[in-house]
């Protein structure tokens, strides 16, 4: 390793580790604010060293457990049922893609691109969603519109069929009497497990972080994921005094946003480092090869 080489190390780690710090230090801060006492936040704002501690704002928030609760439950089944029904609809269209015979495969390749380029726009969707599919109020406009497939997500499985199941395999499952769906079913989604991974984590963040679909498409309180019940409070503290529970204890309105915000990213930051090495290998392997 010559010297030129080594100096470029270097300097990647501290970009690298600049980067990290930049990324670590709002969840962080957030944590800090959290447990900071509500006066103290008041007067002087957050800081990064933490001072004045106090559980204030958690214990308020526990008042609220059927609130926070029901908001879980909520954003738990869509996200697992999002998350499925979309690793099955994208995995089957991109290995349809990904088929050297298929017929007009051009012009399904256009479409999916198109689409990526293209949108029918706001009032179209909601006017579709809500008076042709008649989702509004229910657990599917929390599902269906804007998440269940992606042509990003088509794109990069279909390029990871193609380079990383061999030909060779299939015809020989073909040649053992398999039929189309047997050969996905027993052949291509055992060898899937890193792109499956990739697109299940990235899709689940994606239906857990969602606010949008609730704000457009819910107006029954009763429906409102953690996330719309998070933008809730961060519009108006006061909507924790009459979402749920009852008060037992002053709100401490400030430090109570931070400490719902903490509550809300807990799930993803638990699941995340289990998925991460299967995350990394399937970006690299669906990544557009030249």
């Amino acid at each position: 390793m010559n010297r030129g080489h080594k100096k470029f190390l270097a300097l990647s780690h501290v970009v690298l580790i600049i980067v990290t710090i930049l990324c670590i230090l709002p969840f962080y801060l957030l944590i800090v604010a959290s447990f900071t006492e509500e006066n103290f936040a008041v007067k002087n704002g957050f800081s990064l060293i933490p001072s004045h501690l106090s559980t204030d704002a958690y214990r308020y928030l526990l008042t609220k457990a059927s609130l926070f609760g029901r908001g879980y439950l909520i954003t738990f089944i869509v996200t697992v049922c999002g998350t499925l029904v979309c690793i099955v609809i994208t995995m089957a269209f991109s290995y349809m893609l990904s088929r050297p015979g298929l017929p007009f495969k051009r012009v399904l390749n256009f479409y999916v691109v198109f689409t990526m380029l293209f949108n029918g726009g706001l009032v179209s969707t909601y006017i579709m969603y809500t008076q042709t599919f008649h989702v509004k109020n229910t657990l599917w406009a929390l599902i269906v519109p804007n998440l269940l497939t992606n042509a990003f997500y088509i794109i990069m499985v279909r390029n990871y069929f193609s380079s990383n199941i061999p030909e060779e395999l299939l015809e020989a499952a073909r040649i053992d009497g398999c039929s189309e769906v047997g050969i996905f079913a027993r052949v291509v989604f055992p060898l899937s497990k890193p792109i499956i991974a990739t697109v299940g984590l990235m899709v689940g963040v994606a239906y857990w972080n969602d606010w949008q679909n609730g704000l457009y498409y819910i107006d029954d309180q009763k429906l409102y994921g953690i996330q719309n019940i998070l933008n809730a409070i961060n519009e108006n503290a006061k909507y924790l005094m009459t979402g749920g529970g009852s008060g037992v204890m002053q709100m401490p309105a400030n430090t109570s946003r931070m400490a719902a915000a903490v509550i809300g990213i807990i799930p993803i930051l638990i699941v995340y480092p289990f998925f991460q090495d299967y995350f990394v290998k399937g970006i690299t392997m669906g990544a557009v090869k030249g």
